[in-house]
């Protein structure tokens, strides 16, 4: 167990975290220098859904700019971490019976980049990605997690990037946030510590504050699979504790 893989899961909010100093890029820089040195990260982002599960298996994955409307110096960024066709071939074969196929064309977006640049600014460790599949319910989300597990011992960072919390529909920049939002919010967090998971994957059985923060679920499936990748009674470590913009929870997880 000491030298087992933390597991993460950041709340990755907007784009601008990447380029910008405030709160949540601090505390994503600062977690990143409290980990052990990964050998390879495999991150599950809320920004690519495929049908079929896919990962990237290039060895030098593109940064992709999946988003419009920023300043131009956000389009300047790039992440040029190396990929490795040969943890692609181990995540395959880790969950065989699903079959993932690997991707040769989609590289990093956003939901990696953005983040990885403030917990590995270097660059220099293997990154893949892994997708999220359309036709999977929540719970076959979590069972991938507990298929991926087995990486934790072999120095892999597994790593969800989404949001507990994210209805861009009721977004307001000032004001205080929705009263639903830190409810749900709590909630996750509350279930989290009492590693009783199954609420979180039964989301949708949750009521209206569910509903309204899960309107559509890829920034919440990532969560899942870092759940399952948990053991019981791992200590697990809240950061970036905040709701942003009335309906975005920032909440970000560690776990070991």
């Amino acid at each position: 167990m000491t030298n087992r893989m933390p597991v993460l899961f950041i709340g990755h909010g907007s784009p601008m975290n990447a380029i910008e100093d405030n709160e949540f890029s601090r505390s994503w820089m600062a977690v990143g220098k409290a980990l052990p040195p990964p050998k390879a990260i495999l991150c599950v982002s809320a920004h690519w859904e495929t049908k079929g599960t896919q990962v990237t298996a290039m060895e030098k994955p593109r940064t992709i700019y999946d988003f419009y409307g920023f300043p131009p110096e956000l389009y300047a960024m790039t992440y040029p971490a190396p990929g490795s066709p040969e943890l692609a071939r181990r995540v395959r074969d880790l969950v065989e019976a699903d079959g993932i196929a690997p991707d040769l064309t989609w590289g990093l977006d956003h939901g990696t980049w953005s983040v990885l640049r403030r917990l590995f600014p270097e660059a220099d460790v293997p990154v893949l990605q892994l997708s999220l599949d359309v036709n999977k319910n929540a719970q076959a989300h979590y069972d991938l997690g507990r298929q991926l597990q087995p990486l934790r011992d072999e120095g892999v960072l597994i790593l969800g990037s989404g949001n507990i919390v994210h209805n861009l529909r009721m977004v307001v920049f000032e004001g205080p946030a929705y009263d639903w939002a830190l409810e749900f919010d709590g909630k996750v967090k509350q279930w989290i510590l009492n590693d009783n998971h199954e609420p979180i994957i039964q989301y949708d059985k949750q009521g209206g504050e569910s509903e309204l923060a899960i309107n559509s679920a890829e920034h919440y499936k990532p969560l899942l699979v870092v759940l399952g990748a948990k053991e019981p009674g791992e200590p697990v470590s809240f950061f970036a504790e905040k709701v942003w913009s009335g309906s975005l929870s920032m909440r970000s997880v560690r776990i070991g």
